[in-house]
């Protein structure tokens, strides 16, 4: 068959009922911004929302409910990680949205973490259970040792410290949505006591680690995990950043490009019978991807 008579064929199928057509049945994994480690003897970040139909959800969830979308123009948002001692951001793909990750709490105020997809860690001394979100994430276990909590990951719990050792970041989730298995949505590390020599660890899924007494140690999180920010001890005082979330999404390969607002970086490739795109940013919250 010629070239051009290839290239008839397949634009006169692409969407016929023989080769599928819109609506499409689309595969999702929308992950938020982790929040960042809380400063003076601070709980370690939580990690940002996680949420797909492409596996295990975050929370212990099983996979979310089939997503079909017809034709049609969908919002898009890349959540931002938040800064040392903030949430993050939401992250958004057409109906779904997953919640930030709540910041760590800090010795000096507030002590306690605070919710969100997954819940930050608490400070030194402060007992403050922290939940996270149904279906999207852990909360974090308050104590009342001298070292703070570790933040809630999309799979685990974000521990307490014990004696002057902050307490390990609750671990992420993996999804091979993308054709290879990656963990995202770690908890950050707790910050250590006075006395602390050991790191707490960050979840698997981008956390951050804790720092440990006497060095500005802790660790932010991986960009484009969700991950939590590792949290600060007394002598510095100084929590780490979350990491910044992303959206991955797979159409049919025989549905249309689709093609996206200026503001959206992204990536796409075909794995199996589908076209995945990972978008890892937007530069606005009025982004969009587009499906014609």
């Amino acid at each position: 068959m010629a070239n051009s008579s290839i290239r008839d064929f397949v634009k006169y199928n692409r969407l016929s009922s023989s080769f599928g057509s819109a609506p499409f049945a689309v595969s999702y994994l929308v992950v938020a911004g982790g929040g960042g480690g809380g400063g003076i003897h601070g709980g370690g970040g939580g990690a940002g929302g996680y949420r797909t139909n492409a596996g295990t959800s975050g929370g212990g969830a099983s996979s979310e409910a089939g997503l079909s979308l017809p034709l049609a123009v969908y919002s898009i948002i890349v959540g931002a990680g938040g800064a040392a001692g903030a949430s993050g951001s939401n992250s958004s793909f057409s109906s779904i949205t997953s919640l930030a990750g709540g910041r760590g709490g800090s010795w000096v105020s507030p002590a306690a973490g605070a919710t969100g997809g997954s819940g930050g860690g608490s400070a030194y001394r402060d007992g403050t259970t922290v939940s996270g979100t149904a279906g999207q994430g852990f909360g974090s276990t308050g104590n009342g040792n001298d070292a703070a909590s570790g933040g809630g990951g999309a799979a685990q719990l974000g521990s307490a410290g014990s004696g002057n050792t902050g307490g390990d970041g609750g671990t992420g989730v993996s999804s091979s949505i993308t054709g290879s298995a990656v963990f995202r949505a770690g908890g950050g590390g707790g910050g250590a006591g006075d006395a602390g020599t050991a790191t707490a660890q960050g979840g698997s899924g981008g956390g951050g680690n804790g720092a440990t007494n006497g060095a500005n140690n802790a660790t932010a999180a991986a960009v484009n995990t969700g991950g939590g920010g590792g949290g600060g001890t007394y002598s510095t005082g100084v929590g780490k950043a979350g990491g910044s979330g992303l959206v991955i999404f797979s159409l049919p390969i025989q549905a249309p490009l689709a093609t996206f607002s200026g503001g959206v970086t992204q990536t796409s490739a075909v794995v199996g019978t589908n076209r995945v795109y990972t978008v890892t940013a937007t530069s606005t919250t009025d982004e969009t991807v587009t499906i014609s």
